[in-house]
């Protein structure tokens, strides 16, 4: 709602939520802007094309992207499957990577762009029992480095968000004892929401950003503080 506000078109991906999506799609709309909803399994490169080829067809090219695809199969390492690791690998990372080079053709012809990646403060810090999830994030924040420096000379930027606690469903099986750690953790002794989280990503689209890129911005109520 905040790109859309500030004059953006907007494309929503879903996978299989699709009442989500058609009622984001309406709010858009009622703002005032065009939106497609389109539905695409974007750790599939086949997918991803068919994703921006209907989406630059309809809308023009995509000169703001958000990698925000994630997912966690949470485990011990030594509980962990192959499959278990993969999957969480190839839903937030090979995700992200496949939907920027699919961007970056029409970012580059237009000269100007904006990726905005999200990564996690588990990227950061490290998480007992996600070691798939915290590898996938940290691996974020690199192919953000990368894309920076490839991407300078061509007024395209990129920067990642690091989320700390942010009630989600992604969230909703932790247990009591520990979202109680995570606020111990969290000098601002609270969880953040979503609305702050999309103020960053809303921060780093913007045109008074173009000369910021490579960088990583926590979300996170300063549990990384001391990094």
């Amino acid at each position: 709602q905040r790109l859309a506000r500030n004059g953006a078109d907007i494309v929503i991906n879903y996978r299989s939520n699709v009442t989500g999506a058609e009622s984001a799609k309406a709010t858009i709309e009622e703002l005032g802007r065009r939106c497609l909803a389109i539905k695409a399994d974007v750790s599939q490169e086949e997918d991803v094309a068919r994703l921006f080829a209907e989406a630059n067809q309809s809308l023009g090219a995509i000169t703001i992207l958000v990698n925000n695809a994630g997912t966690t199969r949470d485990k011990l390492i030594l509980q962990m499957t192959l499959a278990d690791f993969e999957h969480v690998i190839d839903n937030n990372l090979r995700s992200a990577f496949l939907c920027t080079r699919a961007a970056l053709r029409g970012m580059m012809k237009a000269r100007w762009g904006r990726i905005v990646n999200v990564s996690s403060v588990a990227g950061l810090l490290g998480s007992a029992g996600q070691a798939n999830y915290g590898a996938s994030k940290a691996a974020i924040i690199a192919l953000t480095l990368s894309t920076a420096r490839e991407m300078a000379s061509r007024n395209i930027t990129a920067n990642a968000i690091a989320p700390g606690f942010i009630p989600t469903e992604l969230t909703s099986a932790l247990t009591e004892q520990q979202r109680d750690f995570i606020l111990s953790s969290t000098p601002l002794g609270r969880y953040g929401s979503a609305e702050e989280v999309a103020a960053a990503i809303s921060f780093f689209c913007s045109p008074e950003t173009g000369y910021i890129t490579g960088q990583v911005l926590c979300v996170d109520g300063g549990m990384a503080i001391h990094i």
